[in-house]
This record gives C-alpha cells, sequence and structure tokens, in this order.
C-alpha cells in the first residue's frame, strides 16, 4: 500500500480531533475511567487490529492508553492507518472515555 503524501496526512488530521502526527506514525492518548475500561479498549482493539492483519503500537499507563498507527512495511502513512484510527476512535466510543 502507497504512503500517503504530507498534504493528504495533515488534510486529513484537521478531521480528526486528538489525533496528531509524530514522523511518520498517527498518535492519540485516550483516557479512560480505570485501568479495566484501559485493558477492555486495547483487547477489543488487538482483536480487530488481528483481523485487519495491521497493529498498532500501544502503551497502557494506567488508565491512560497511547495508540500509535504506522504502516512500518510501507514506510510511513497510508490508509490502513487511517482505518486504524477509525476504529481506535469507534472502540474509544463504546467503552466511554474521560476529557
Amino acid at each position: 500500500m502507497p504512503k500517503l503524501s504530507d498534504d493528504v496526512i495533515a488534510t486529513r488530521l484537521k478531521q480528526l480531533p486528538n489525533w496528531t502526527r509524530d514522523g511518520d506514525a498517527l498518535v492519540r492518548k485516550y483516557t479512560f475511567a480505570g485501568f479495566p475500561d484501559a485493558i477492555a479498549f486495547v483487547t477489543r482493539l488487538a482483536f480487530d487490529a488481528e483481523a485487519a492483519d495491521h497493529h498498532p503500537d500501544l502503551l497502557v499507563n494506567f488508565k491512560r492508553v497511547t495508540v500509535t498507527w504506522s504502516t512500518h512495511s510501507d514506510g510511513g502513512i497510508t490508509e490502513k492507518d487511517f482505518a486504524g484510527v477509525t476504529q481506535s476512535d469507534m472502540i474509544a466510543a463504546k467503552i466511554g472515555t474521560k476529557a
């Protein structure tokens, strides 16, 4: 899958609140009500990522989860990563995040 251009990425990110670009990756930090909700989010995301054969980097700090999407095999950000962003946000919305 081809890498997306910087212009395309910037335009798409404007429509995705709370997501940022960090080099060749899309990053968002979620905060949940507690540790069990954070782990539930990671678990649900893991099953969807496995089904899509595209896996994010995940960092869990108590009730906070940092999700990083990048298509390492293609050297940057692709459509797969934006699909992962959408899936991440949908799962987090179902569980409920804190501001």
